[in-house]
């Protein structure tokens, strides 16, 4: 089981990535403006913290690009 402070910091970094991708691809047109929670960009997110993925830059990247890429299929 993971300490009550573990679990708080993997919310705050899924949250701040999910924040981070959700921003620029607001900015870059690919969501809406008015646009609230995104489901999709959220589980990328979540799936690659469950996967190991620490690093909440990585985790927005890896999200963008993963939503940009479903996007065009």
């Amino acid at each position: 089981m993971l300490a009550p402070n573990s679990l708080a910091a993997g919310f705050a970094v899924v949250d701040e990535a999910y924040d981070i991708a959700f921003d620029y691809l607001r900015l870059a047109g690919a969501i809406p403006p008015m646009f609230g929670a995104h489901e999709q960009l959220l589980d990328v997110v979540v799936d690659l913290y469950c996967r190991g993925e620490r690093n909440k830059i990585r985790l927005a990247n890896r999200a963008i690009a993963a939503f940009q890429n479903a996007r065009r299929c």
